[in-house]
């Protein structure tokens, strides 16, 4: 073989460039038409449906996306990515006016993220429950979905990655040592924990709040608790409260020495110390 026949055999082919151009714009259209289908019949979509929305048969679907498990994790790839990206926009838009920037050195600490920054990222993702309800039951769902075992669940992965913003977020507002990091890593957890539990329940039962009050009641909770736990760079009064509670979170004290009485008895005895005496007739 030549010199120049290698050449042209190591190049990749055209036609092949094209072939996997047009799966990647096939498959995007049939996720669209998922979606659409979606919104038109609910969370408990069928294949037919999707196909009929796609203007195509099933077999075409499952070609491109495999069986449902497939179509399902393309959906999820397609709200996550949207998700993200409007997390995002909102977390920009609202960090110059949020929180003192001109910190510097590991010691250093920046103002937590203000209400209006944790409103704008949380509204973003309360945005797509009230834009796109369906969808967002369907994600959280899985109708009909057996996901394999494994780290695999895309909302598990949706809320790990949302986590992580949070967390690269938090801890610039704090020194960068491993306690900090361990304790923003736990922080940014409880408040998607927070958002997701609440905007679950609200897609329910909205109880009378809208998507705006929701919000910003979120927002103050979460900016409120997060003000305070970064505030401290070591643990301080309310934490020696925790190690020395009790069950329940109540107090204990130091006890005195057992002295073989219970504290039932010594009130008793300390009560008749105190009695007037009375007199008594009979005796």
């Amino acid at each position: 073989m030549s010199t120049t026949t290698r050449a042209t055999s190591a190049q990749p082919d055209g036609r092949d460039a094209r072939w996997a151009a047009h799966r990647v714009a096939r498959r995007r259209e049939l996720v669209d038409a998922a979606l659409r289908a979606i919104r038109r019949h609910g969370a408990g979509v069928g294949m037919d449906e999707i196909a009929a929305e796609a203007g195509t048969s099933k077999t075409v679907i499952y070609r491109h996306l495999g069986d449902r498990l497939g179509l399902y994790l393309a959906v999820c790839e397609s709200v996550d990515a949207l998700i993200l990206a409007e997390i995002d926009a909102a977390a920009s838009a609202t960090s110059d006016g949020d929180g003192d920037a001109r910190a510097t050195g590991s010691s250093a600490r920046r103002t937590p993220p203000g209400p209006a920054m944790l409103g704008a990222v949380i509204d973003s993702y309360l945005r797509l429950v009230e834009r796109d309800p369906e969808v967002y039951r369907f994600v959280v769902r899985r109708p009909d979905v057996t996901l394999p075992e494994g780290p695999g669940d895309p909302v598990t992965g949706l809320s790990g990655r949302i986590a992580d913003n949070l967390f690269d977020l938090l801890l610039a507002f704090g020194p960068d040592t491993e306690e900090a990091r361990g304790r923003a890593r736990a922080f940014a957890w409880g408040v998607v924990g927070l958002v997701k539990e609440s905007a679950d329940r609200w897609l329910e039962n909205p109880g009378g709040l809208s998507r705006a009050q929701l919000a910003a009641h979120l927002a103050a909770l979460a900016h409120g608790g997060l003000a305070g736990a970064l505030a401290r760079d070591a643990p301080g009064p309310a934490d020696a409260h925790i190690a020395t509670a009790g069950p329940g979170g109540v107090d204990q004290p130091d006890r005195p020495a057992d002295t073989g009485r219970d504290e039932r008895s010594i009130h008793d005895d300390t009560a008749r110390s105190d009695e007037t005496p009375t007199f008594d007739p009979a005796g």
